[in-house]
């Protein structure tokens, strides 16, 4: 048995601490990436993992050591890392002829691999070359995917979903407006569109948002590029099965609305709520009493089933 895989019982509050963490919860953790390099990775490829790894963190693990591991062939290592570090997400690069520049990006579910998608970095320019202010740790960015194959592709979709994982950062219940200053731009350029192993996917930019006086209350925007700056291609890739993929996206039922009932609510976001009463009779019910309603006596004798014999006058 795995020494990760042992059922361990805490002997500190520090270890208790430690493992309550890790439990599975309602509201799930911030998703951490873990950044590995190969073996043989070159200067460029230990540039882009510290880049992204600068835009990533704190939700980030940065592995100095090189790691002899192909990901493709065998997975075993990465999913070590993962259950040691608590990462679902990680980036892995490495450098051969074959495969100059190789960056591989994926998700975990349940300490496995669920995705994978292998990236060759053909341009690549990088935070400090680009002499332009930062912006601080830890913000939130926006995120643009321009491009159809992000909607057409089956690959390029589950890619989109990877990069939104990897990028999206925390959950937060409300947004301020001078927060909004980062954004990260893909865009999937279709001049080669053969769905081969090289398929051009476009470039990764992240520029800087600028808010600018307009003469009115929303302000004026501006974009200022501050890196890093990518070219890639998409080369392998290993996505998971549709059973799978659908597995991983099943929420709790604690998360799931309760249903309410007799309130429905149209494709405008009205509510309409149904009201059950018993039958009325509405013979007996009172009414306002009018002298204009009220009945002659031919009408009442007539109901009553003839004519009623008039009173005698007494003497």
């Amino acid at each position: 048995m795995d020494a990760l895989d042992r059922v361990v019982k805490p002997k500190t509050k520090r270890a208790k601490r430690f493992l309550e963490k890790r439990e599975p919860k309602l509201n799930e953790n911030i998703k951490n990436a873990m950044l590995i390099k190969g073996g043989n990775a070159n200067l460029t490829v230990t540039e882009v993992l510290k880049d992204i790894y600068a835009v990533k963190k704190p939700f980030a693990v940065l592995y100095k050591r090189k790691n002899i591991t192909r990901p493709f062939e065998d997975q075993t290592s990465l999913e070590f890392f993962s259950k040691k570090s608590d990462c679902s997400l990680f980036l892995f690069g490495s450098h051969n002829k074959k495969r100059p520049n190789n960056l591989i990006i994926g998700r975990m579910f349940d300490y496995h691999v669920l995705d994978m998608i292998e990236l060759g970095v053909e341009k690549f320019v990088s935070l400090k070359d680009i002499k332009n202010s930062k912006c601080p740790e830890g913000t939130k960015p926006m995120l643009i995917f321009a491009g159809d194959m992000f909607d057409v592709n089956e690959e390029y979709r589950r890619l989109k979903s990877l990069l939104i994982d990897f990028f999206r950062g925390p959950t937060v219940p409300s947004i301020r407006l001078a927060g909004l200053e980062y954004v990260l731009h893909f865009t999937a350029v279709d001049g080669k569109i053969y769905m081969r192993d090289n398929i051009d996917f476009g470039w990764f930019s992240p520029p800087r948002v600028l808010l600018k006086k307009s003469g009115c209350k929303i302000p004026r925007i501006e974009l200022e590029e501050m890196g890093p700056s990518l070219d890639l291609v998409m080369r392998r890739t290993h996505l998971a099965s549709d059973d799978l993929y659908k597995l991983s996206l099943k929420q709790p039922k604690g998360l799931k609305p309760k249903k309410k009932k007799n309130i429905s609510h149209d494709v405008f976001g009205t509510t309409y709520g149904r009201i059950h009463m018993q039958k009325q009779d509405l013979s007996k019910l009172q009414t306002r009493k009018m002298k204009g309603l009220k009945k002659r006596p031919a009408e009442k004798s007539a109901e009553d089933g003839g004519a009623t014999p008039k009173k005698s006058k007494s003497a």
